[in-house]
């Protein structure tokens, strides 16, 4: 299991992380954002990393794709990387992403450490071996299962982080807070993450992170139990890919809020799940994370990316519901009606 490090000194602990490694060749990779606000300083705080050789990507998930995952292959056969080597992936979600999947398939694996700059790529991307890149316009759609050798995160790194960054990451911990039950759930709904209380959000974070860590250690592979993970997704992705094809992207977590509020309204029509505490989860999302712009023209093009979904059985339309906080049922399949239903319900509640 990779170790997981929760710590405000990022460079003692990557400095020793590598020295225990001792690689042949460190090689970091960042986004065009991180190599200007965060490379620098970590750099410089990181002896470790003086002889590191730094690749570079655009910056955005719209990068998250084949171009840069040939240009970060081509970048580490250039410079004399190996199999012995190691990549450090220093960004969001899309770095660790793109970067365990090329760290995973170069010389058929080399060891990676993540360092999230994110609390997206804190609390989701960087935790459970999920690694991979967009394609045909679809998120995620071609990876590999494979664990970072360590993650190391730090609410520190988010200090320069607009609150839309934040509130994106919070989105997952919120979703880990439903798996995990009522408390949990009640303990984010009642903190700001916009606060910057560096030890309160990392004891925040270690909690959600753990719930997660729970559920892929049973579930390395998502043959059961780790499909609870993709709650809010089903839905959220398809957000998500309908706001790229439209030319306005919106935050990831964002999607995966508003996803999650439709299947919570799925888990009430199938599962029975709260009429109360679905209104309350509602308006927090609405409050906070603002309404996608569809409308029921929208419908059919939803219910296409929805059935391209990696979750699917067959051509059913597979979701992750509850019936309440904790008490989840994997597996769940919903018609094209009762989706369009769900979405209209959805609608109404975000007053759109």
């Amino acid at each position: 299991m990779q170790k997981l490090i929760f710590t405000n000194e990022v460079a003692r602990e990557l400095s020793g992380l590598i020295a225990a490694a001792n690689p042949h060749g460190v090689y970091v990779l960042a986004d065009s954002n991180t190599v200007m606000l965060v490379w620098p300083y970590l750099a410089a705080d990181c002896p470790a990393l003086s002889d590191a050789r730094l690749i570079t990507v655009p910056a955005g998930d719209i990068n998250k794709n084949l171009d840069s995952l040939s240009h970060i292959w081509s970048e580490l056969q250039k410079l004399g990387a190996n199999r012995h080597s190691m990549l450090i992936n220093v960004g969001g979600g899309m770095i660790t992403d793109i970067g365990g999947f090329a760290a995973s398939t170069f010389k058929r694996g080399m060891r990676f450490i993540n360092v999230p700059t994110t609390l997206l790529g804190a609390v989701d991307a960087s935790v459970g071996g999920k690694t991979g890149i967009n394609f045909g316009g679809l998120k995620n759609e071609i990876g590999a299962f494979r664990e970072a050798e360590a993650v190391v995160i730090s609410t520190a790194m988010f200090s320069s982080l607009p609150d839309s960054e934040m509130y994106s990451g919070y989105a997952e911990m919120i979703k880990h807070g439903l798996l995990d039950g009522e408390e949990a759930l009640t303990a984010l709904l009642a903190y700001n993450p916009c606060v910057h209380d560096f030890n309160c959000m990392l004891e925040l974070l270690e909690s959600s992170v753990g719930v997660k860590r729970r559920v892929v250690a049973e579930d390395p592979t998502e043959k059961g139990l780790r499909k609870s993970l993709n709650l809010g997704h089903t839905a959220g992705h398809a957000f998500e890919s309908l706001a790229m094809e439209k030319g306005a992207p919106v935050p990831h977590g964002y999607a995966v809020a508003w996803g999650i509020v439709v299947e919570l309204v799925l888990s009430h029509m199938h599962k029975g799940f709260s009429t109360a505490l679905l209104r309350k989860i509602a308006g927090y999302v609405r409050d906070h994370y603002g309404v996608p712009s569809i409308t029921c023209d929208d419908y059919p093009r939803l219910l296409e990316l929805m059935h391209h979904d990696k979750k699917n059985l067959d051509d059913r339309i597979n979701f992750t519901m509850l019936e309440a906080p904790g008490v989840v049922a994997i597996d769940s399949i919903a018609g094209e009606e009762d989706i369009k239903v769900a979405l209209d319900i959805f609608r109404d509640l975000m007053s759109m």
